[in-house]
Order: structure tokens, then C-alpha cells, then sequence
């Protein structure tokens, strides 16, 4: 999945902000337990949900950029699109 990433640099950056969300998820099961205000708690998932957004938003930024620009130069076309429709899909739902 990664492998198409330019530098470490990119791919450390990325894990970093998924240890940031994992951290935000432990704090999303604490506020349930403690019987946090429910407002409180769902602005706090659309604050997990946003920063996933944004990791999906990186990897296909960087996958645009060398996978697919790489099967496109090997003439497997159909597959960079395929893959591109699948992921614009998802996003959708």
C-alpha cells in the first residue's frame, strides 16, 4: 500500500497522524465511560472522522501521483482507473 511513497518522511508523517487519531479513539471510549454529554462525544467523532478523511486524502494524493502514473507508463491503464473508480466509490458511500 505504501510502497509507492516518496520518502520515509511522507510515510512517517502519515503514521504519526494515524497514532493521533488512535489516541483520539481511546479518548472517544473514555468519554463513554464516564458518561459524557452525548453532543460532546459526537463532535469529538466527527474530529476522528475528519482526520481520517485527511490520511485517505494523503494516500491518494501520493498514490495519483506514483502508482498510478507508473501503470499508466507500463500501459495498465485499465487498472489505474479501476482502482481510481473503486476508491471514488467508496468515498461516496
Amino acid at each position: 500500500m505504501l510502497g509507492g511513497m516518496k520518502t520515509h518522511g511522507q510515510k512517517g508523517k502519515l503514521i504519526r497522524r494515524l497514532k493521533i487519531i488512535e489516541g483520539q479513539v481511546r479518548g472517544l471510549q473514555e468519554m463513554l465511560e464516564k458518561d459524557t454529554y452525548c453532543i460532546d462525544v459526537i463532535i469529538q467523532t466527527s474530529a476522528v472522522k475528519r482526520a481520517l478523511s485527511g490520511v485517505e486524502d494523503a494516500l491518494m494524493k501520493e498514490h495519483l501521483g506514483t502508482c498510478v502514473v507508473h501503470q499508466m507508463k507500463k500501459g495498465k491503464e485499465k487498472t489505474a482507473i479501476g482502482e481510481i473508480l473503486k476508491v471514488y466509490n467508496l468515498k461516496r458511500k
